[in-house]
């Protein structure tokens, strides 16, 4: 069985006839563009994903501040990030934590999002991020506990909740708002 390729046409021709790509299943990037093109949209997205993080994170970073107000938060918590790589040495641990906490809110989580938001529940992009940010709060509200008791463990948990909603629905509409635009994959 012999099968003859058109580059140009992008069909394939077999004993049983003609197929042209788009009726089969795409299997790799480079058969929905050129190579340029994919780079730039990959960029593009990943420019869409910092800037959803960035969004999510400067909007929980304002509840956080209220937590802290209410005595339920302790941004020396964002220290521990820091001494986990012994950066604290080098600068005061909780700029420096922070730092890696904004990297990982502006990377790490919206690549996951991207990844999984189809499977959340919600009708819009939007609503997916609030199911995602508390998978995240699972997380966060163990790593970042610092003994709180009484009154201070409610606010601690009620208000690191609302930081996930609040940092979820923020990256889903960054995602909503950018990823509409041309030429990006998301």
């Amino acid at each position: 069985m012999d099968m003859v390729v058109d580059e140009n046409e992008k069909t394939t021709t077999s004993e049983g006839g003609t197929t042209t790509v788009a009726d089969v299943e795409k299997t790799t990037l480079t058969e929905t563009g050129t190579p340029d093109e994919e780079l730039a949209a990959i960029i593009r997205d990943g420019v869409v994903g910092a800037a959803g993080g960035l969004v999510g994170t400067a909007l929980m970073t304002v509840v956080l501040f209220v937590g802290t107000a209410l005595g339920g938060f302790d941004p020396s918590s964002f220290e521990t990030l820091a001494e986990l790589i012994n950066l604290d040495a080098f600068a005061p641990g909780v700029p420096i934590g922070y730092v890696i906490f904004l990297g990982g809110g502006m990377t790490t989580w919206p690549l996951l999002f991207a990844s999984v938001e189809g499977y959340l529940p919600g009708k819009t992009i939007r609503q997916r991020g609030i199911p995602f940010g508390t998978v995240l709060w699972t997380g966060f509200v163990i790593a970042f506990y610092e003994g709180y008791t009484g009154t201070a463990l409610y606010v601690y948990l009620v208000c690191t909740l609302v930081a996930h909603w609040v940092y979820g629905f923020g990256l889903g509409a960054v995602f909503d708002y950018l990823g509409n635009r041309p030429d990006t994959l998301v």
